[in-house]
């Protein structure tokens, strides 16, 4: 369950730290804990294990976060500069110590596209991670990383919310290895099902689009605080609320099944 960055890393961490690199990397990363599958359609679920590093609701340009002065949007991190929705964005950074198996936040047909990165070079990660688990603090004045690294598009079509909404996947510089577990496109996956593994450190954000006011049918309310550890499909990271009229609607919907 969620836990705030100390307890994460007094009850995670601290007993593994002494281990050998070798042990670290060859057998502990590569764990993947069997977790019960939650299905509950009026949350979005945690698609990684990590820390929460930012949480926002912003317009295409907007900066997400400002690293050493520059700002860093939803079109540079989406490489695309015609996404024009206003969104909610939710950055969560996978540490060394985290399981990096994948899981999908809200249930929905999967396509999915790998990136270039900006630059020749990447940009590594050890620095964001270092201040998270020894200093225990976001420092994302180290976080170039965000401006230039491989990463991979997932676009989620939602049926139950009748829209689309992506998975952001970026990888270390050394390693960039993000493995798909089914290739084929617009393949179904049920919430909290496992679709993907990034090797070593990385980040994976949550990015829904938010309709227009004037004709919303719900709302997505944050549910934890940046600085909280979160478990994929375990944790619960936006809450959908349904107006009295759409709510009883929805939940006909779901007892006609």
């Amino acid at each position: 369950m969620a836990k705030n960055l100390g307890e994460w890393v007094d009850s995670d961490v601290r007993s593994r730290q002494e281990k050998g690199l070798k042990w670290l990397s060859e057998e502990y990363f590569f764990r993947d804990p069997a977790r019960p599958i939650f299905s509950d359609s009026t949350y979005f679920f945690a698609p990684a294990d990590g820390i929460l590093l930012y949480q926002q609701t912003v317009m295409p340009d907007d900066p997400i976060v400002e690293i050493k002065g520059k700002a860093y949007s939803l079109r540079d991190a989406m490489r695309d500069p015609f996404y024009d929705h206003q969104s909610m964005v939710i950055g969560i950074f996978m540490t060394f110590f985290d399981v990096h198996v994948n899981r999908i936040p809200f249930a929905g047909r999967l396509w999915y596209e790998e990136l270039e990165a900006i630059h020749t070079y990447n940009h590594p990660m050890l620095p964001v991670e270092k201040s998270l688990v020894q200093d225990l603090c976001i420092n994302l004045n180290q976080a170039g990383y965000l401006h230039s690294n491989q990463r991979m598009i997932n676009k989620i079509y939602a049926p139950e919310l009748g829209q689309h909404y992506y998975v952001l996947q970026i990888a270390d510089y050394d390693v960039d290895s993000i493995t798909p577990f089914q290739l084929k496109q617009n393949r179904p996956f049920a919430q909290n099902q496992r679709f993907s593994q990034i090797r070593y450190g990385s980040q994976v954000d949550l990015i829904v689009p938010l309709r227009d006011p004037l004709t919303v049918r719900f709302r997505f309310v944050p549910n934890l605080e940046p600085g909280m550890h979160v478990e994929a499909g375990v944790d619960p990271l936006i809450q959908i609320e349904f107006p009295k009229s759409e709510f009883d609607r929805f939940l006909s919907q779901e007892t006609s099944r």
